[in-house]
């Protein structure tokens, strides 16, 4: 296995802040609800990388998919940690 491209390397830097971004709006707006396309605009990316660091973020249980379309933070309380996406 070789190592990984600078682009790919480039791209997991991006990735991991729109992450931390995300997680930073989300902490500091208990309550906050958005949609797929609201977190597209908020974050100006493509909707492909949106829909990935959504998927992210539900996957390490920080975010949750509501059934109107919107997601939401799965806790609004302090019990939450970083873990790192792998």
């Amino acid at each position: 296995m070789g190592l990984p491209s600078l682009a790919s390397i480039r791209e997991r830097g991006h990735m991991q802040a729109i992450l931390e971004r995300l997680r930073a709006e989300f902490l500091e707006m208990p309550g906050l609800r958005l949609t797929a396309e609201q977190v597209h605009r908020l974050c100006g990316v493509e909707q492909k990388t949106c829909r990935a660091v959504l998927d992210a973020l539900v996957s390490e249980k920080f975010l949750c998919a509501k059934s109107d379309g919107t997601y939401a933070r799965l806790t609004d309380g302090d019990a939450w940690r970083h873990r790192p996406v792998s």
